[in-house]
């Protein structure tokens, strides 16, 4: 029974690899490279949430050299949200940025006693 056991397993692993080969195979460069692009915004956004900036610009400027490479390639669709995705995690990144140096809230005149 052992013997039959690892003779499955044996061939399950080689339906796995022509899977993986076959996949490998289907797979286009564009799916790869959108797909990335997704990660990035995703990775971005969670690196401003942990105020590692350096990370989060990384991110953006890789979103902004990568795009261009899409034209032509990718569909109009797919090319316009990743624009949107760019400049939404730019705008947040411009926004935590600035929140940072924006003084505390001070009193206002009418709590303090006059």
């Amino acid at each position: 029974m052992a013997e039959d056991e690892q003779q499955h397993e044996q061939q399950a692993t080689a339906d796995e690899e022509i899977s993986v080969e076959e996949l490998i195979r289907q797979l286009k460069v564009s799916d790869l490279l959108l797909g990335t692009l997704t990660s990035l915004v995703q990775l971005g956004y969670a690196k401003l949430g942990e105020s590692e900036m350096a990370d989060a610009q990384l991110a953006i400027e890789a979103l902004r050299v990568l795009t261009p490479v899409l034209e032509g390639v990718a569909s109009e669709d797919q090319l316009r949200d990743v624009r949107q995705a760019t400049a939404n995690l730019q705008l947040a990144y411009a926004d935590a940025v600035v929140k940072p140096q924006e003084p505390a809230s001070a009193p206002t005149d009418e709590s303090q006693p006059g």
